[in-house]
């Protein structure tokens, strides 16, 4: 490796060309350490694959690829334990791993990017992230779905009215009603299950954008990482951000769905509807007024979909207009993508609880359900039936 001790750019991976040191201001504003460190784990596991595929083509020995594996697990476990220090001026997440392997294994370490670029790097730890978190998804949204079944279940004879333009239309089942919600989830957890199969191609070996310049076997690369193929064009690979617009997408139907289900519950437990009272443990109070019982969590389920509709605009903006193939604006798909992940997360863990809570006053319902003419349509149906004009 090239001796940069005496250069002031020294502390960057491209710092050799450089004459003088970043301005502090400019180093703090393109870092990305702040929330790229969440793919630590992810980092470094397509770091030991890529130790791999460097044996397996020659440009390391076993001896050096298992002491970059070695080291790469000792900065695992520093990273586990809260122990592993960032350094800021290294800028990201694959950097301050690289650093620390370097100073843990030894010169050997500065082998391990061989052929490898921070741009199909990053664009792999996404993937990585991507395909678990979507998994993530799946399993919570199916307790969501178990927590609105067992209320069908649990109601199943309970009438209620059926609204359209939110006037009474025809009685419905409560049950009915609450499936409807469970169809809905079930065509997310579809279009969760399609942008997995779309995220799950191989970006690492496309180097910065013309692909690796040695005998990468990215077949074995892509096995060993759990892939179904390696990307087919290096350019597409390190460029294009559109499987973390289609998580997000998705993640916005998803978010809509939850906030007309909240919806609902809010409404149906007004005074004015009466249909169901949302447990102690899920509303809150008033300051003022001491008869208050504010629905505070469903609201909130449904405010936050405001946010998951943000977060993909804002990644869509970032993305419209730019040249092939990597540029730093890309950075900017990680936080809002982060903050959609998290702002699911959080929904989803707090409905099955909530949804289970519920206590739905079906009298209430039984009587609305046959008030203001809402068998009109039905008793027209059966007299057609019988043949009257």
């Amino acid at each position: 490796m090239t001796d940069t001790s005496g250069n002031p750019g020294s502390s960057k991976p491209w710092g050799g060309r450089f004459s003088t040191s970043a301005d502090p201001a400019a180093e703090a504003f393109t870092a990305s350490l702040a929330f790229d460190r969440r793919l630590w784990s992810h980092d470094i596991r397509g770091s030991i694959a890529w130790a791999h595929a460097l044996e397996r083509a020659g440009l390391i020995d076993k001896v050096e690829c298992g002491a970059i594996e070695h080291g790469l697990g000792l900065v695992r476990a520093e990273l586990e334990s809260g122990r592993f220090t960032f350094r800021r001026e290294l800028e990201d997440i694959h950097m301050n791993i690289e650093r620390r392997l370097i100073e843990l294994a030894g010169p050997v370490g500065g082998k391990l990017h061989t052929g490898r670029s921070r741009n199909d790097q990053i664009a792999l730890d996404e993937r990585l992230y991507v395909r678990e978190v979507l998994g993530d998804l799946d399993a919570a949204l199916v307790a969501v779905q178990s927590a609105l079944l067992d209320q069908a279940e649990r109601h199943r004879t309970a009438a209620m009215p059926g609204y359209t333009h939110l006037q009474r239309a025809q009685p419905v089942l409560l049950a009915h009603h609450l499936l409807a919600y469970v169809a809905m989830l079930d065509r997310d957890r579809g279009r969760f299950a399609d942008c997995a199969r779309r995220v799950n191609v191989l970006p690492l070996g496309s180097a910065a954008l013309a692909g690796a310049a040695f005998a990468i076997d990215r077949e074995a690369l892509a096995h060993e990482l759990g892939f179904d193929v390696p990307s087919a064009n290096s350019m597409d690979a390190v460029a294009d951000r559109d499987y973390i617009v289609e998580a997000l997408a998705a993640a916005a139907v998803l978010g809509m769905h939850c906030s007309r289900l909240a919806a609902d519950l809010t409404l149906w437990a007004t005074a004015e509807f009466g249909f169901v009272e949302f447990a102690d443990a899920f509303a809150t109070g008033s300051s003022i007024m001491p008869q208050k019982k504010n629905p505070d969590v469903a609201e909130l389920i449904r405010g936050k979909s405001g946010r998951l509709y943000g977060n993909l605009v804002a990644v869509l903006t970032v993305m419209k207009g730019l040249p092939l193939t990597y540029n730093s604006d890309m950075q900017e798909d990680k936080e809002p993508f982060f903050d959609t992940i998290d702002t699911l997360e959080a929904i989803l863990r707090v409905l099955p609880p909530m949804l289970g809570s519920l206590t739905f006053r079906v009298e209430r319902m039984r009587e609305a359900a046959g008030a203001d003419y809402s068998t009109a349509t039905d008793l027209a149906d059966y007299l057609v039936r019988k043949g009257l004009p």
